[in-house]
C-alpha cells in the first residue's frame, strides 16, 4: 500500500517494476493489456499495481516536444518544426494540457543516452518526438518508453512507435508529374548532400514519375548541394561553372535548397522560369516572397502537430496492441517558378 506521504501520481511503472522484478517494458505492456505478456506475469503485475493503488491515468497534464537535432543541417534553417510546435501548442491548450520544449543533441551520444532515458521514463509528461534528422539507430534511445510517445516526421523500422509522417514519395511523384504535364521532358533533381530519411523517398518518387512517363533519367542532371541556403547556392554555382547541359526543370528536395539554387541561377544569368523551371518541397513562408514566388508542395505542419497531440490522447484513452503510423498528404501550391513549354 502507499507509504505515508507518498502520492499515487508518484507511483509508476518503475515502482511496479522494482517490486515485481519484471522489466519496465514488461510492466508497461501488462498495464496496457498488450500482447506478448504471459497470463501469469500479467496477473502478478496487475495484482501489485492494485496493491500500490496504481490507476492508469486517462489524462495527462504536460506534453514535452523533443526536437532531436543531429547536425542542424536540415533543422536550423527550416521552419517545418515551428509549424509543428504551433499545432501542438494550440491543440494542447484546447485540451487543457501544458507544453514544454526540449532540444536533444544526438551528436553527443553519451549525453543523448542519459537525456533520452530521463525523457522516456518521466511518466509525468507525454512526449512528441521530432524525427526529421534522426537515423534508424537513434530510435534505440526511445525504445520501451514508459510514457506515451508519438514521433512526428520520422519512424523506425525496428522499434514499434506511433508516428505521423508526410507522404514523401507520393508528393515528389506528383510534383514531377506536374512538371511533365507542363511539357518538361528533361527534369533534373537537386539532392541534399546531407541525407535525412525523407530525401531518398522523395528521389524515389521523382524516379518513378520519370519512368512511368517513359522519360530517361540523365545522371548528369542529379546535382548534390548543401542543405542550407548558403551551401546549396555554393553547390549549384560550382556545378553551373562547369558549363553543363541544362535540364528544362529541376525538382528540389526542399525549399531551402531551392532558394539557394535560385540565387545561383540568377548569378549565372539564368532566369526562373524562362530559362529553367523549379519546384520545391515544404512551402516555407519565404516561398511567397522568392523571386519569382516558388511553386512547391505544401506540408500541413501545424496540422501534423495537432494530430500528434490527438495521437497522444488516443494512446492513453484508446490503448491497442499495435502501433499507428499516419501518412499525411501534401498539396501542390502553384506560383510562378514553373513554365509551360
Amino acid at each position: 500500500m502507499l507509504e505515508e506521504g507518498q502520492s499515487m501520481k508518484n507511483l509508476g511503472v518503475r515502482e511496479i517494476s522494482r517490486q515485481t522484478g519484471f522489466s519496465p517494458a514488461t510492466v508497461s505492456n501488462a498495464l496496457n493489456h498488450k500482447r506478448g505478456v504471459n497470463t501469469a506475469t500479467a496477473e502478478s503485475i496487475l495484482r501489485v499495481a492494485r496493491e500500490l493503488g496504481y490507476t492508469r491515468q486517462g489524462h495527462i497534464s504536460n506534453i514535452n516536444f523533443v526536437m532531436a537535432r543531429k547536425t542542424g543541417e536540415v533543422l536550423d534553417e527550416g521552419t517545418f518544426h515551428t509549424g509543428v510546435i504551433n499545432g501542438i501548442a494550440a491543440k494542447a491548450q484546447a485540451e487543457g494540457i501544458k507544453t514544454s520544449f526540449t532540444t536533444l543533441e544526438l551528436g553527443d551520444r553519451a549525453s543523448a543516452i542519459t537525456q533520452a532515458s530521463d525523457i522516456i521514463h518521466n511518466t509525468s509528461s507525454a512526449v512528441i518526438l521530432l524525427g526529421t534528422e534522426m537515423a534508424e539507430e537513434d530510435y534505440d534511445l526511445f525504445s520501451d518508453p514508459e510514457t506515451p510517445l508519438v514521433v512526428v516526421d520520422g519512424t523506425s523500422d525496428r522499434i514499434p512507435l506511433d508516428a505521423i509522417v508526410m507522404s514523401n514519395e507520393t508528393s515528389s511523384y506528383r510534383a514531377t508529374r506536374y512538371l511533365i504535364e507542363h511539357g518538361h521532358r528533361e527534369i533534373g533533381y537537386i539532392a541534399g548532400s546531407y541525407r535525412i530519411r525523407n530525401f531518398p523517398l522523395r528521389e524515389r518518387g521523382w524516379r518513378r514519375a520519370m519512368r512511368e512517363a517513359g522519360l530517361s533519367i540523365n545522371p548528369d542532371f542529379r546535382v548534390a548541394v548543401g542543405t542550407k541556403v548558403s551551401t546549396s547556392y555554393e553547390g549549384m554555382l560550382a556545378w553551373l561553372r562547369t558549363s553543363p547541359k541544362l535540364p528544362t526543370a529541376f525538382f528540389a528536395e526542399n525549399d531551402i535548397m531551392a532558394f539557394g539554387c535560385m540565387r545561383a541561377f540568377s548569378e549565372r544569368g539564368l532566369a526562373v522560369p524562362d530559362d529553367i523551371s523549379l519546384i520545391g518541397f515544404d512551402d516555407l513562408s519565404f516561398a511567397t516572397i522568392a523571386n519569382p514566388p516558388l511553386t512547391t508542395m505544401h506540408v500541413p505542419n501545424q496540422e501534423m502537430g495537432e494530430m500528434a497531440v490527438q495521437g497522444i490522447l488516443d494512446v492513453i484513452n484508446k490503448p491497442s496492441d499495435y502501433t499507428r503510423v499516419l501518412h499525411i498528404g501534401t498539396s501542390l501550391i502553384e506560383r510562378r517558378s514553373v513554365r509551360q513549354l
